[in-house]
This record gives structure tokens, C-alpha cells and sequence, in this order.
């Protein structure tokens, strides 16, 4: 694909179906930026820097900015539980020594 036909194509999503699915971008993201301060700021509290698992939250706030301008969005529904499933089994490997970690890498290759 082209730059051309990228630019061309995100053009249309975002000025067609993304617009009327998410609403108005500004808002949409200002929403997003809102939710994401409260995670990161929990995060350095709780740990000092960003783990994955915070990352999957950030990500679960997106969808659910998304759902707050309309909550019918399934495939948003279906992320969501993505990102907590990810989220809950990212906590577990970071809580493992890292001994244990390697050895289930090796285990699993």
C-alpha cells in the first residue's frame, strides 16, 4: 500500500464510520488522556514505572472511552475482555521469579 492510499483510507475512517461509531475525536481522546492519567498515575505510585498489565488497562480505557459514545460497539465488548484476560496472566508472569519465567519460555519453545 502506498502512502498515498494509507492517508487516503484513514481519511475516510476517521471522517466516516470511526466518527460515528466513536464521536467526536477530540472528545473521544480527551476522555482516553482522562483515563489514562488515573492508570499511569496509579501505576508510578504502585510501582514506580509502567508493567505490562497497566498497559492492558490503557488499552481496556480506550474501548471503554469508545463504548461511553456508543455502548452497542461489540467489537470494543470483545476487546475488552481481551485485555483483562492479558491483563490478569501478564500480573501472574510478572509476580514470577525470574528463574521461573525462563524456564517456562524454554518449556514453551
Amino acid at each position: 500500500m502506498k502512502r498515498d492510499e494509507v492517508l487516503n483510507t484513514a481519511k475516510e475512517l476517521i471522517n466516516g464510520q470511526r466518527a460515528k461509531d466513536y464521536g467526536d475525536a477530540y472528545n473521544n481522546h480527551a476522555r482516553i488522556a482522562d483515563g489514562w492519567n488515573i492508570i499511569i498515575s496509579g501505576a508510578l505510585k504502585s510501582h514506580g514505572y509502567l508493567t505490562p498489565a497497566h498497559v492492558t488497562l490503557m488499552m481496556d480505557w480506550v474501548k471503554t472511552s469508545r463504548l461511553i459514545e456508543t455502548i452497542g460497539h461489540e467489537d470494543s465488548w470483545v476487546d475488552k475482555a481481551g485485555y483483562t484476560g492479558l491483563g490478569a496472566e501478564f500480573v501472574e508472569r510478572d509476580a514470577l521469579p525470574v528463574d521461573k519465567i525462563i524456564k517456562r519460555i524454554k518449556d514453551e519453545a
